[in-house]
């Protein structure tokens, strides 16, 4: 296993403690019982490769030793609130009758060692569940999250495959692309990896294969998706037709997942507006009651630095559970492309591009190494703003320092309260210089920069799903991808028509369009952008033919941007009835 314990001043090995647990397991668990199968799903879902009966040993391991530490912090706790007189014995009662003096006596006496004994195993339980069912917890949580990359992903992952069919690749070809997808289709990717190596390292046939992952995957969608696909190659059924059924139906699927993600996140915008009202409230009756002499400060405190930012926590708490982020990075692995590919994708702030693989072989190389060092220095300090657009976390490096060297030069000047009773005299005023010019000396910058970096990659997605449209009718007259990129490219507007033009100048030059297409997607790294750009390369190189693939490829890209469309529109009115709701309270 591959989890460590600390004990003491040295590692014990999560082995050792799941063995020594291990009787206890066999005491507790049935190893044929229900929970034991559950977490044993669990654990092939979320691709952990322990054994059921190790792991739910070490979770018991886990919960002993958090319970028992835990157990000897209640039990001090439990004797020291009894022994400084926080709490009065003489107040506590057993509870059972005493028929004669000496056994009320006694059962006086039996009060405390009673009481620390409960406390000790109040924190003990507790702390046995923690531990326990923290450790149990990780498997489910784990095999929940890729559940939910894979349904997210699931349907460009099955266009991704009807691209493949149409380009003529046979059915273990098609698995074999798949598996070898993961920089773009994540974990839908990986349940694909499974399939190849249980084929290609253990001799096991691919229809028993596919039957295995869709019993172990977490997603319902794939497990059924994979048992279709079964029926369709033990029947010697058409790939091609059933992938095309397939990705229709998961477009629509998809877009109707992300229709009910839009309405649970406006049923939380109005929770939220609701709860938010009552602080608000309670502050304006605080304020009242404090004009009348009969309010007490306290309690306007608690409401301004507690309960307004509990609300709030609460409400991203919420969002974070149903909302569904974007998987992937965006970039695409240069595997099989040319050396100036991979040294390109690797270009950064420190490492110099195509230049970096002869250095070392001639000191030529060293020198021009050096100079393209120089140059990018020069050009960064002559355009600040484009490096900072393109890497906004860097103004952290300039706005970090800035706002320690305000709060200290506030406190040495006097300025910044520095004593708690300075703070409760001035307490507006501390918040202001202790809090928010730090706040908004750091992310000020940093979300400017960070939303001119999303405007500028949204020029390239804006226009999209319409050039993909333009690329498909153009490929369906008869042009090849190649003349269809320069045919939108002349006859579009925006960033995007100017990135074809690039590219199709890069080809002209001797580039490879798959390196070129890749090489546009790193520079922008989007994820959405990305799918579609695999999508392209995969099916290009079988055929320059690929109208279906394309108008595939824009009907995915529509579907998304009428969804972002829509949760804009809705933001856009939940924003102003709160906006509104404050105006009018305040």
């Amino acid at each position: 296993m591959s989890l460590d314990v600390d004990a003491g001043d040295g590692g014990m090995d999560a082995n050792v403690l799941a063995e020594l647990c291990y009787p206890v397991f066999e005491l507790l668990f049935d190893p044929e019982g229900d929970f034991v199968a559950d977490v044993e799903r669990k654990l092939a879902e979320a691709r952990m490769p322990d054994q059921v009966e190790m792991y739910v040993s070490l979770a018991l391991a886990v919960g002993l030793l958090v319970g028992g530490a835990l157990w000897a912090l209640g039990t001090l706790v439990g004797y020291g609130v009894f022994s400084l007189g926080l709490i009065d014995p003489s107040s506590l009662s057993l509870g059972m009758p005493a028929p004669t003096p000496g056994i009320a006596e006694l059962l006086r006496s039996l009060v405390v060692p009673t009481a620390v004994l409960l406390s000790g195993l109040i924190f003990g339980s507790i702390g046995f569940a923690i531990g326990f069912g923290g450790v149990v917890a990780v498997p489910y949580s784990r095999a929940s999250t890729r559940k939910r990359e894979i349904n997210l992903l699931l349907a460009d992952s099955v266009s991704f495959m009807y691209a493949l069919s149409v380009g003529g690749l046979n059915q273990l070809e098609i698995l074999r692309a798949m598996a070898t997808a993961e920089d773009t289709y994540g974990e839908v990717s990986r349940e694909f990896q499974s399939i190849v190596n249980e084929t290609e390292y253990f001799g096991t046939d691919y229809r028993n294969a596919i039957r295995q992952q869709s019993m172990e995957t977490p997603s319902d969608e794939l497990s059924q998706f994979l048992a279709d696909m079964l029926s369709i190659v033990n029947s010697g059924g058409d790939m091609e037709s059933f992938l095309k059924d397939k990705k229709e139906k998961h477009l629509r699927t998809s877009k109707q997942e992300r229709e009910m993600t839009l309405e649970t996140l406006e049923l939380f915008g109005e929770m939220y507006m609701t709860l938010s009202l009552f602080p608000l409230l309670l502050i304006i009756i605080l304020v009242i009651m404090g004009m009348m002499g009969e309010a007490d400060d306290r309690l306007l405190y608690a409401t301004v630095y507690v309960l307004i930012p509990l609300v709030g926590a609460g409400f991203l708490v919420l969002v974070s559970t149903v909302k569904q982020d974007e998987p992937g990075d965006g970039y695409l692995q240069p595997d099989g492309g040319s050396e100036r590919l991979r040294q390109t994708s690797q270009e950064g702030l420190f490492h110099f591009g195509l230049v970096e693989a002869f250095v070392g072989t001639f000191g030529v190389f060293d020198r021009i190494r050096d100079r393209e060092g120089t140059h990018k220095t020069k050009e960064i300090l002559a355009a600040p703003h484009l490096f900072l657009r393109e890497n906004p976390l860097y103004t952290l490096a300039l706005t970090v320092p800035a706002a320690i060297a305000l709060v200290v030069v506030a406190a040495a000047a006097g300025s910044a309260p520095t004593t708690f009773d300075g703070w409760v005299a001035r307490p507006v005023w501390s918040a202001f210089v202790w809090l928010y010019v730090p706040v908004y000396v750091v992310l000020i910058p940093l979300g400017f920069f960070y939303e001119w970096h999303q405007r500028s990659r949204r020029a390239v997605t804006g226009k999209l799903s319409e050039t993909l449209r333009k690329l498909s009718s153009a490929n369906d007259t008869g042009q090849t991808l190649l003349e269809s990129v320069q045919t939108v490219s002349e006859t579009s507007t925006g960033k995007l028509a100017e990135e074809f033009e690039v590219i199709h100048a890069k080809v002209n030059y001797g580039m490879s369009l798959r390196d070129a297409l890749v090489e546009f997607n790193n520079s922008y790294a989007v994820p959405r952008l990305a799918r579609t750009v695999k999508l392209i390369t995969e099916a290009q190189e079988a055929s320059s033919q690929i109208t279906d693939v394309l108008t595939t490829a824009a009907q995915a890209s529509e579907n998304q941007d009428d969804i972002e469309r829509e949760r804009k529109s809705r933001t856009r009115m939940q924003v102003a009835i709160i906006v509104m709701t404050y105006v009018t309270l305040l």
